[in-house]
């Protein structure tokens, strides 16, 4: 069994490689190399996306990704009432709505500990944070692995109430960044660092509640015009806890700051901006949620941003409409589709189509 695991592993290794390479190429010959920018041009129509120079650019690899999900006929049966089977917001106070993710990692050389932020996005128990963190729910779910358990807690200060699976990380994310788990501090451009979770017990064994603290959330392209604007950063920065041990209590943060930068990957939208320094950018932060002035989410913290431009606790995140439009080429349904349907079972099929294979990309990784 483990030898056809990773032969498939190796196929789909290949697979990503050969078009990830043939994308680059393509988009090469036909719209010529992005150019990298310190300023975004102006628009006249912020809606118009034709000029590949509207935003500074990041570095991308991630080019195309596996169709393994949008031909399991199962899984794509699991989520076709999602239109019609989604949850309303629930709360507009996002210290109400985020998590606090920690997880542990043992391997015979060490014990490493890593926390993050995530937040409701649905009030049936889907959780929204980054890739970075989620990938230690991988190993977690790995049949033959008792070295990995992450455990979501809420609060203030933040306590253990849930254990949770996953419903969906990007396998590509995976692909490329799997040699990460051991980093002390993981670098990444935050492209397609997200990960949705699925809340399925408590730990005390008490009845799940019938609603969780959702935020609203606006996935529309974001344009030039956004920068400048103000936002609200929420997140549980672990900076005190990190330094002072498991003693200390993790607080919940928000603050009002404001976008200074939009970037690309590439796609001629924005796919991540950042944020003025602020008491919420501290690590542990990575996850958290960021809202316009009209109490939506419209980004996710996934990076440190550039303390020398934007003062100290400044931070990149990643929007979600860049979420959004990935996450429809990956599994064929929008981020508010994938938030609806039959959740329990959608979270079953991908731990039973996808996990093997990408567990395997992170043990072969290390």
């Amino acid at each position: 069994m483990s030898f056809l695991t990773d032969a498939l592993v190796a196929v789909l290794t290949v697979y990503i490689s050969f078009t990830n390479t043939l994308a680059i190429q393509i988009t090469n010959l036909f719209a010529g190399e992005t150019k990298n920018l310190e300023t975004p041009v102006a628009l006249e129509d912020p809606t118009s996306y034709e000029n590949q120079s509207l935003f500074a650019t990041l570095p991308s690899r991630l080019r195309s990704i596996p169709d393994l999900l949008q031909n399991n006929a199962a899984y794509q049966q699991a989520a076709v009432t999602a239109a019609t089977d989604k949850s309303e917001p629930t709360t507009t106070n996002p210290l109400a709505a985020i998590v606090n993710i920690f997880c542990t990692f043992r391997t015979d050389e060490f014990l490493r500990t890593t926390t993050g932020t995530g937040f409701f996005i649905d009030a049936d128990g889907v959780i929204m944070t980054n890739a970075h963190v989620a990938q230690f729910l991988l190993l977690a779910e790995a049949e033959a692995s008792n070295n990995a358990e992450c455990i979501v807690r809420n609060g203030n200060p933040a306590s253990p109430k849930y254990t949770a699976s996953l419903l969906y990380i990007p396998p590509a994310w995976v692909q490329e960044n799997a040699s990460i788990l051991n980093d002390e501090v993981p670098m990444g451009t935050g492209e397609r660092d997200y990960a949705l979770l699925y809340v399925n017990a408590s730990l005390d064994d008490s009845l799940l509640p019938s609603s969780f603290p959702a935020l609203p959330f606006n996935s529309d392209l974001m344009s030039t015009r956004s920068k400048n604007s103000n936002v609200v950063a929420a997140a549980y920065p672990a900076g005190a806890l990190l330094a002072g041990g498991s003693e200390v209590d993790l607080i919940p943060r928000s603050a009002i700051t404001s976008i200074s930068e939009l970037y690309t990957f590439g796609s001629n939208r924005a796919d991540v901006f950042s944020i003025r320094g602020s008491v919420v950018g501290a690590e542990g932060a990575s996850g958290g949620p960021v809202l316009d002035t009209n109490g939506d989410v419209i980004g996710m913290i996934s990076t440190r941003g550039d303390d020398s431009i934007d003062g100290t606790g400044s931070l990149r995140a990643i929007t979600l409409s860049h979420i959004h439009r990935t996450i429809l080429e990956e599994t064929g349904f929008g981020l508010e589709e994938s938030l609806g349907g039959n959740l329990a079972l959608r979270s079953e099929l991908f731990e039973e189509t996808l996990t093997p294979f990408l567990v395997r990309i992170l043990e072969n990784a290390q």
